[in-house]
C-alpha cells in the first residue's frame, strides 16, 4: 500500500470510529491505532474491506489482551462482494451460469473470516444491517457436508438465519468479513 493510501485508510477508519461510538463504547482511537501501527497484514485486509464497500469499523475489544475486532459495518452487504456462491467446491460444481467467485476464497484472499451465526447476531445487536440484502455466514461442517450453507439478514426488526444450497448465488447476497488484531 502506498503512503497516501495508508494515510487515507487510517483517516477513513478514524472518522468512522469517531462517528459510531455506540459500536465500541469506552475504546479510544489511540488504542486502535496502536494495534494497527506496523501491522501490514491487518492494514492490507482493512484496505480490501474498504475497497469492496465494507466500511469496516471496530465492534469489539478485549481489555485483557488489547485485541480489537473490526467488522464490515456497511448498512447492506458489501457491494464488491456480492453474487458469490459459498465455496470453491460449489463454484467448481456449477456447470452453467457460474458466479465470478465464492465467498470463502475471497475472504481468505482478503485475510478476513466470515462471521459465525453468533457473531452475526452480536453485530445485529449493535444496529440493524442487511435490511435489503443477506450475508453468507460461516457454515457448520455438518451442514456443509450435506450441501448446504447458512446466511442471515434482518427483516421486520428481527434477525433471520436461513439455509441455501452452496451453489446458489444472488445479486443481493454477499458476505461480511471480520478481523481481530
Amino acid at each position: 500500500m502506498k503512503k497516501q493510501e495508508h494515510n487515507d485508510l487510517l483517516d477513513t477508519l478514524k472518522t468512522r470510529f469517531e462517528r459510531n461510538p455506540q459500536r465500541h463504547p469506552g475504546l479510544q482511537w489511540s488504542d486502535v491505532l496502536a494495534r494497527l501501527e506496523g501491522n501490514r497484514a491487518a492494514l492490507k485486509s482493512l484496505h480490501a474491506m474498504e475497497a469492496t464497500g465494507g466500511e469496516p469499523d471496530v465492534i469489539g475489544h478485549d481489555p485483557h489482551t488489547g485485541r480489537v475486532t473490526f467488522c464490515d459495518c456497511a448498512r447492506e452487504t458489501p457491494t464488491g462482494r456480492r453474487s458469490l456462491c459459498y465455496d470453491r467446491a460449489a463454484l467448481d460444481a456449477r456447470k452453467e451460469n457460474k458466479p465470478q467467485g465464492n465467498a470463502l476464497d475471497m475472504a481468505t484472499e482478503m485475510g478476513v473470516a466470515l462471521l459465525t451465526e453468533e457473531q452475526y447476531r452480536e453485530l445485529q445487536a449493535l444496529e440493524a444491517f442487511d435490511l435489503k440484502t443477506s450475508s453468507w455466514l460461516a457454515t457448520p461442517p455438518e451442514v456443509r457436508a450435506l450441501g448446504g450453507a447458512i446466511f442471515g439478514d434482518c427483516r421486520y426488526g428481527r434477525v433471520f438465519i436461513y439455509h441455501n444450497g452452496v451453489q446458489s448465488y444472488y445479486a443481493a447476497r454477499g458476505f461480511r468479513g471480520m478481523l481481530s488484531l
